[in-house]
């Protein structure tokens, strides 16, 4: 079986245009192949931990075949998911440029050193298998064409996943939304028409 993890971290939960969206595309893997598993992980219906002072002395201490401590359980939870996967997706707003307090938390979970990298002399190595990764951005203001705001999120998530050994990754834009339906209806056909180019959807699906 070929399982999806979608992890999603808009506060508007199942009304996000990016949750609605994602959903298109997994009604696609269905279509596609039936034999396809779901892992889904809702950031704001089910926060995770914050990470405390037991955490960090865990992952200071934590190598690769230690037994796992106790304070490290939801982490590894997290990355087991991700291991279980053969593809991700990611439905993210962007807050104040960048990834919001929820996925970071995401973030720190699974970037592990000793468990999905390792640190050497020629720098961080990802130790997860690579996988076909779709992130679904929406922003209230215009991140591509004339005038755009500043875009920290995609870098800064490009890198995140690359440290962990994901390097096919396709970013998708519902920008604009901020201003109307009018803007709302545009960046919906045109994030659609992205992913059809991208052929993670097609014409024919209403």
């Amino acid at each position: 079986m070929h399982n999806t993890l979608f992890v999603h971290a808009s506060p508007h939960g199942k009304h996000a245009l990016g949750y609605r969206l994602a959903q298109k595309i997994l009604a696609k893997e269905t279509a596609r192949n039936s034999n396809v598993g779901l892992i889904e992980r809702d950031l704001l219906a089910a926060p995770l931990s914050p990470l405390t002072h037991r955490y960090a002395s865990a992952l200071a201490s934590h190598n690769i075949g230690d037994s796992i401590d106790a304070a490290l359980t939801e982490s590894e939870q997290l990355i087991s998911e991700l291991e279980q996967s053969d593809r991700l997706l990611i439905a993210t707003p962007m807050h104040n440029f960048s990834v919001p307090a929820a996925l970071k938390l995401w973030i720190d979970h699974v970037v592990r050193v000793n468990r999905t990298f390792i640190a050497s002399a020629e720098g961080k190595q990802g130790l997860l298998q690579d996988r076909p990764s779709t992130v679904l951005v929406s922003a209230g203001g215009m991140l591509q064409g004339d005038n755009p705001q500043p875009d920290f999120l995609t870098p800064y998530l490009t890198l995140i996943l690359n440290t962990i050994g994901i390097r096919n990754i396709h970013f998708v834009y519902l920008q604009g939304l901020a201003f109307g339906e009018p803007a709302i209806d545009k960046a919906w056909q045109q994030a659609q028409a992205a992913l059809i180019e991208a052929d993670v959807l097609t014409n024919e699906m209403p």
